[in-house]
């Protein structure tokens, strides 16, 4: 049994990727064999977004040695920026404050980013001396194998934050720097309604953002219009809500697949039964197979 597919520059990945988090209580030690249980079920493609991930599914792989088997690798844009010499990180506090105070309604900033411990903001030169560490990025880059994982997410929180600093000449670079590596982009984002607008412009593949029937940021009804206007592949990042659209997946899947159209999705399973009821439910949704150039 093969799950739904789509196409994505002339590669194949399953509409639904999972995400291996066990319960805490039972460890990381649990990954590999609940990547075996749903890989029997016809998943053959797993987001990898921790060290522990990417050891796990090399062990399955190698014990299924299945050529098709395939991992959703994570780069943090932050490890290609850089200010004064020094990792972006290191100034997380003094982002923050910039962002909470200049780029975002205040109602907002307090709700999804994290506390700053700093009321110092960055002033325009210093947003212009941020740059582009192609040392450290290339050294992260190397953990990967665009063999096991020729799809990289790119992005996360700082792929964000880039942009909300008018800096997306930086993503401009990670982007290249990782196609010329061999890897297929995704850039992946948090806020929905900022993020698609704003990183539309780079060379991807396409977009990962949290959205989902409940909820997605900023705003869900403003999200769902943009996503059905938006003419690149989206990718839905926490499809069931945290777990709590598990028991009404079909509905959760159609409001993706059917309404907004969303190419694929990324969900978060702690369990074989739960992998079985996604799969179950998935088979009722066709492969999305995009329309021949003439």
């Amino acid at each position: 049994m093969w799950l739904p597919t789509v196409i994505l520059e002339g590669r194949k990945l399953p509409r639904m990727i999972f995400s291996i988090q066990p319960p805490t209580s039972h460890g990381d030690h649990e990954i590999c064999p609940l990547m075996e249980k749903a890989y029997e079920m016809g998943s053959w493609c797993f987001d990898l977004p921790s060290a522990n991930h990417l050891k796990s599914f090399k062990e399955l792989k190698h014990l299924i040695t299945d050529e098709a088997l395939i991992g959703l690798c994570h780069i943090e844009v932050e490890t290609g920026a850089s200010l004064l010499g020094k990792p972006l990180h290191r100034f997380e506090t003094k982002v923050i404050s910039t962002i909470r105070r200049d780029l975002l309604p205040s109602n907002l900033a307090r709700n999804i980013l994290p506390p700053s411990s700093s009321s110092e903001v960055f002033t325009q030169k210093e947003i212009d001396r941020i740059m582009f560490d192609p040392l450290r990025f290339e050294k992260a880059l190397s953990l990967f194998d665009p063999e096991e994982s020729p799809f990289l997410l790119i992005g996360e929180k700082y792929g964000d934050w880039l942009l909300a600093l008018g800096r997306i000449d930086l993503l401009h670079e990670m982007v290249s720097k990782v196609r010329g590596k061999g890897f297929i982009p995704i850039f992946s984002g948090q806020w929905a309604t900022f993020v698609l607008p704003k990183a539309k412009p780079l060379s991807v593949a396409a977009y990962a953002v949290p959205i989902n029937k409940k909820w997605s940021l900023f705003d869900l009804e403003r999200a769902s219009d943009l996503i059905k206007k938006f003419d690149k592949p989206v990718i839905s990042l926490n499809p069931l809500a945290d777990g709590t659209l598990l028991k009404e997946s079909e509905g959760a899947f159609s409001f993706l697949f059917d309404k907004l159209k969303i190419y694929a999705a990324i969900s978060n399973i702690a369990s074989e039964g739960e992998a079985k009821n996604i799969v179950e439910v998935l088979m009722k949704f066709p492969s999305l197979i995009p329309p021949r150039k003439t």
